[in-house]
């Protein structure tokens, strides 16, 4: 919940995301895999919105451009 790119990977593509999450060394089950993917999309990001930003790991994804 507090990293904003795995969030937008996950929303992209979660077993994708979470096949990538445990070759990282993290364990899921199926069962957590299966609820993790059951959730609306709406919980994780309404969430994110109450953690306190010194906890979040924010994504500069799209908001670097270079000026002319």
């Amino acid at each position: 919940m507090t990293d904003e790119a795995f969030r937008f990977a996950f929303r992209r593509d979660a077993i994708r995301t979470l096949t990538g999450f445990m070759e990282s060394g993290y364990e899921l089950t199926s069962t957590e895999i299966a609820a993790l993917c059951a959730m609306p999309v709406s919980v994780w990001e309404q969430a994110a919105i109450h953690i306190d930003p010194r906890l979040q790991k924010a994504s500069l994804r799209g908001q670097l451009e270079e000026e002319p």
